[in-house]
């Protein structure tokens, strides 16, 4: 499901980045019918994206019911159900944006659950995974403050402000300097993060290894945020429809971001997981999750 969703937001993006959010004008059904229309132009982006989509709300409700059913774990089931709910609302979020003419709020509700989604889906996928259900979590002290978890928690925040900003500003509803300002916050709580997860714990390759590729990811996306601010701002301003070097840099640049984020929600588990004490001094006397 992760790996669908991530498809997902990649054919989103390729909606937006070139203008063809409104190229199907009604919804649920296309052009007043639920058959497949002609594929041209605009068109064949946004109906592939509502028909990826459509496939996986099918597979987000298999997966709610199997985790409800068949899981022994509370939370899990909640987490099913919650994966459940927030796909529902994608989804009428995103008939929202055709209906209202894509004004930019509910555009980038849309482009933020989409990702929030694609977190829950991640998280689905560690915790079902057979490393986390059958090894023993190795389990060091964070006697440091900030914690590692607080830090964790700290990039979590930063990185949804910044996806907020950026959708904001592709969907005209914001100026690009807030984005490109707050992605220097953005690279220096990340990196504190970062180094902070190598440097103590180096031999815990579950916080170690997700903390090396948030690292690097980072760098990917501070250097792709830049192409992506030349071919749009600075080459694409008085283009009269969206160019290839555009629409090639946005989406890379949507779909590293959304990687980076899932990375980043993967370090926040882990960290629960293996540093208890950073948890602990949260919520006094719970232990943290058992396999």
């Amino acid at each position: 499901m992760a790996c669908a969703t991530f498809v997902l937001i990649i054919a989103g993006a390729l909606v937006t980045s070139n203008d063809a959010g409104l190229s199907i004008p009604d919804w649920p059904r296309s052009f007043g019918s639920f058959s497949v229309p002609e594929l041209h132009g605009g068109v064949q982006y946004e109906w592939s994206h509502r028909a990826i989509a459509g496939s996986i709300i099918l597979l987000t409700i298999s997966i709610a019911v199997w985790t409800f059913f068949a899981e022994r774990r509370r939370w899990m089931k909640w987490l099913g159900i919650a994966a459940f709910g927030t796909v529902i609302t994608q989804a009428i979020l995103g008939g929202l944006t055709v209906l209202l003419f894509q004004p930019p709020w509910v555009s980038t509700a849309h482009a933020t659950v989409a990702q929030t989604f694609f977190c829950i889906a991640v998280a689905i996928a560690v915790f079902t995974g057979r490393r986390w259900v059958e090894e023993h979590p190795r389990t060091e002290l964070d006697q440091r403050r900030p914690a590692l978890f607080t830090l964790t928690l700290l990039s979590i925040f930063v990185l949804y402000v910044q996806l907020i900003l950026g959708a904001m500003f592709r969907h005209h509803g914001m100026s690009w300097w807030p984005h490109v300002i707050n992605a220097g916050v953005v690279a220096i709580v990340l990196s504190w993060t970062a180094i902070r997860a190598i440097s103590v714990y180096p031999n815990v390759d579950a916080v170690r290894r997700p903390a090396i590729a948030m690292l690097g990811l980072m760098v990917a996306q501070l250097c792709l945020g830049f192409l992506a601010f030349i071919t749009r701002v600075m080459w694409g301003r008085d283009a009269a429809q969206p160019e290839s070097p555009m629409v090639t840099a946005t989406v890379t640049h949507v779909a590293v971001g959304a990687l980076l984020l899932a990375t980043t929600v993967v370090l926040v588990i882990q960290v629960w997981r293996h540093v208890p004490v950073a948890f602990e001094e949260r919520v006094p006397g719970q232990d943290p999750v058992a396999a």
